[in-house]
């Protein structure tokens, strides 16, 4: 990572004052996947953002294949900024209803 070595060779306060007056990453905003397959979210989201994906349903499922699955809900929601990891997503199996997902 050269960010990494150049920071070592300068002071750490000239490389932050370069970089941005805000060291924060920018955060990008969540698409409304809702009722998508979490394959495909995954996928259009990009496999270097931490994602989690949990049962819905309540029975702990592991959720092995995304693309087995589809989004009930998301953490953060449609159309919020991402600013906290990993993003979640309550999925149940494709031949289920989010209906009847239990709310978190």
């Amino acid at each position: 990572m050269p960010d990494v070595s150049a920071s070592t060779r300068t002071s750490s306060g000239a490389a932050e004052t370069h970089r941005s007056a805000n060291p924060e990453p920018v955060a990008a905003t969540m698409p409304d996947v809702i009722g998508g397959n979490a394959g495909r979210a995954y996928e259009q989201m990009g496999s270097e953002l931490d994602m989690t994906f949990k049962d819905a349903s309540g029975q702990g499922r592991p959720v092995d294949d995304p693309s087995a699955w589809k989004i009930c809900n998301s953490q953060p929601g449609p159309n919020q900024q991402i600013t906290d990891f990993p993003v979640i997503f309550e999925v149940v199996e494709v031949s289920e209803s989010c209906e009847g997902a239990t709310p978190k």
